[in-house]
């Protein structure tokens, strides 16, 4: 009798990878071995799981509810296995979501460093601003900067970030270099906008105020342009433009100021045994911050 585990991951992980030559490279089989125990599954359950062309694969609607079921079982006997066998290695998939500017930051040691001593792991990362909803989304572990609301999802602090007053030197030549706070408010800014609500620039000191801005964005990668572009100030995260302050395409303004710290968390809702793959990425991710952090 054939293996119905094996068929199941087959199917698992060529919904995750949307093709069966993903689930083939992931799984060490050859797509023709995949396309076979999904066709077994079909056979079993008498009912059609994806639709098939020559340029696409897409569940039909008995695939999908389908998958809702059979994913959290295996993701259930991948975390068991983890706490019975805790690899040194990650094995399986793992979905991600972080801020556009701390991705970019970890991007190099993830592709670098991480994946190449965890061939078995599959990632998806999403890179956003936005705060996803972890498990409607399907979301294995997010990275989020900021104070955290009340939630039942696992945290752990990962780091705490400094900030940066930053400016092109174009944009500082033409407009003048800032001496104090009320200097500062007269200049033009970039600003990071949450909710509808642009991010007030804080000191260490507990005073804030809402610049007045002439760019308003929900990007922070955008808020990098429009830096390097010359078109303001910007109030953001110190390693989302640390190259750039290296290499003199940006400034710190007022450097003199402190600035507060933002903390960096890892979410996710394993539960009480987080599973190999996504500790291990989480404790990569510490490791890394740690060298940006105060």
């Amino acid at each position: 009798m054939p293996d119905r585990t094996q068929e199941l991951v087959a199917f698992v992980r060529t919904v995750e990878a949307a093709s069966f030559s993903g689930a083939a490279r992931t799984l060490g089989a050859t797509p023709s071995a995949i396309s076979k125990r999904i066709a077994r599954v079909e056979s079993r359950l008498g009912a059609r799981l994806f639709h098939r062309s020559t340029r696409s694969l897409a569940l039909t609607q008995e695939g999908a509810a389908y998958y809702d079921r059979v994913a959290p079982l295996l993701r259930a006997l991948d975390e068991a296995a983890d706490v019975v066998h805790a690899p040194a290695t990650a094995q399986g998939s793992l979905k991600i979501t972080a801020p556009a500017s701390l991705g970019r930051a970890l991007m190099h040691p993830i592709t670098g460093d991480f994946m190449p001593r965890n061939r078995g792991l599959r990632l998806d990362i999403g890179l956003t601003d936005r705060h996803v909803e972890l498990i409607r989304e399907g979301f294995d572990v997010a990275l989020r900067a900021g104070d955290i609301a009340d939630s039942d999802l696992n945290s752990r602090l990962l780091a705490r970030l400094p900030m940066a007053l930053a400016a092109s030197p174009a944009y500082l030549a033409a407009r003048g270099v800032p001496d104090d706070v009320t200097a500062l408010r007269r200049h033009d800014h970039v600003r990071y906008v949450v909710g509808g609500r642009p991010y007030p620039v804080r000191f260490a000191d507990g005073s804030v105020f809402t610049p007045e801005g002439v760019l308003d964005t929900d990007s922070s990668m955008a808020m990098r342009i429009a830096a390097l572009n010359g078109v303001g100030i910007v109030y953001m995260l110190r390693l989302a433009i640390q190259e750039d302050l290296d290499a003199g395409r940006l400034s710190l303004v007022l450097p003199g100021h402190a600035l507060p710290t933002v903390p960096v968390y890892a979410l996710h809702a394993f539960g009480r045994h987080t599973p190999a793959r996504a500790r291990l990425f989480i404790d990569f991710v510490a490791a890394q911050l740690s060298a940006f952090g105060v």
